[in-house]
């Protein structure tokens, strides 16, 4: 038998167990339930012993929670995800989030312990990642889930610092608006005329609501007398099925007055519907929402972007997103002389900012509008009382 080999002064709680192996003991006080409460750390030789309880002890005294020592990432982004991300985030982000963590980020970063993980290796994670062929917006999800996890570590006092700051997420490139012009517009919706989803065009075409928003519409937040439509909800699609979650922010509650044309559109559209619903053995439209299929079902992502490419073909207007008609309508509205803050209140932007960056410098129209008037002004254009500038 080993002889029970007992620490010198200073050493603290160190001595050589049966086995041959170090054993070595912090002591950190009580508990609140009056139990003492100890860090123990074992190692080949007594020389790693007392240099990992020494750590121990640095991490004590810088202020971090002696119980973390042991935490690996995985166990952590499952903490969080549960104690943290569920109660606070939208479901379908809760969803994305622990796809990320369950096929990406567990399995290439979840062994490591989490006061052991670095910059360097944070960066070689989304470096493969890139190189594995998922695009930079994809591996800037990854950093941002892996940040906001490591954030409330740090507030938690699990790490001393959050690694991921100090790592710069891929570069992703910023999508280039490309929204339709007047007279592509009006083609396009020239070509939707008679289509079972014509009003659903229609409307997002000349509101510039979200195409999560448009299909999350229901029947009891149109107003076709008062020409509104309320937004309260949005179709939105995670664990296998469809659900009507709320809009993405405060300000994406708004109500929308709409055109004559639009109302005219689903006034038609709700007739189509009120048949269908007859005609139709089963009805499954249970939520009342306005836009479904021939059997009352949510209509899906994906048809509308097929049907959608498949209208600006027969209209000969070259493809763009369907996000950019939520583009175009800004345009529109800027270039007849909407308020800026209207507009935003027409899109639901939760800042000014989005509307003014992400609009107001794609409208050639605009860029005219305003040479023109400089032109006025410097080379005796007409100014507002009919006179020459200059003349005075």
């Amino acid at each position: 038998m080993v002889e029970k080999k007992r620490r010198a002064q200073g050493e603290g709680g160190l001595y050589q167990r049966a086995d041959g192996r170090w054993e070595a003991t912090l002591h950190l006080g009580w508990g609140p339930d009056g139990k003492r409460l100890r860090r123990k750390v074992v190692a080949k030789t007594k020389a790693e012993a007392a240099s990992r309880i020494a750590q121990v002890r640095r991490e004590v005294d810088a202020g971090l929670n002696p119980q973390a020592g042991k935490l690996t990432v995985g166990a952590w982004l499952d903490t969080w995800l549960r104690d943290e991300a569920a109660p606070t985030v939208r479901p379908r982000t809760l969803v994305q989030y622990q796809t990320i963590v369950r096929l990406h980020l567990r399995p290439a970063l979840g062994h490591i312990k989490l006061r052991a993980l670095t910059p360097s290796q944070i960066r070689k994670y989304e470096a493969d990642k890139v190189a594995g062929g998922l695009s930079p917006r994809s591996v800037q999800n990854h950093h941002i889930v892996l940040r906001r996890a490591l954030e409330v570590a740090t507030r938690y006092q699990y790490v001393d610092r959050n690694v991921a700051r100090l790592v710069s997420a891929p570069r992703a490139e910023r999508h280039e608006s490309r929204p339709l012009t007047r007279d592509e517009a009006t083609r396009l919706l020239t070509a939707a005329a008679g289509h079972p989803l014509e009003a659903l065009f229609v409307l997002a075409a000349s509101t510039g609501m979200r195409r999560a928003e448009v299909l999350g519409l229901t029947w009891q937040h149109v107003d076709l007398d008062a020409g509104t439509v309320r937004v309260e909800k949005t179709l939105v699609r995670y664990d296998g099925a469809y659900h009507l979650d709320p809009p993405k922010t405060a300000q994406s509650r708004r109500t929308v007055v709409i055109p004559g044309g639009v109302v005219d559109a689903l006034r038609a559209h709700r007739q189509r519907q009120t048949d269908a619903a007859v005609a139709a053995e089963v009805w499954g439209n249970a939520w009342g929402l306005v836009f479904t299929d021939a059997i009352g079902r949510p209509v899906s992502e994906r048809r509308v972007h097929s049907e959608f490419w498949a209208l600006l073909d027969r209209a000969q207007v070259r493809r763009v997103r369907f996000h950019d008609l939520r583009h175009g309508a800004a345009t529109f509205l800027l270039a007849q002389g909407v308020p800026m803050k209207v507009v935003q209140s027409i899109l639901g932007h939760a800042q000014i900012a989005i509307t003014a960056d992400l609009y107001s410098h794609v409208a050639p129209e605009l860029h005219r509008d305003a040479a023109d008037r400089i032109g006025a002004l410097l080379f005796g254009g007409a100014g507002e009382d009919g006179q020459k500038v200059g003349s005075r």
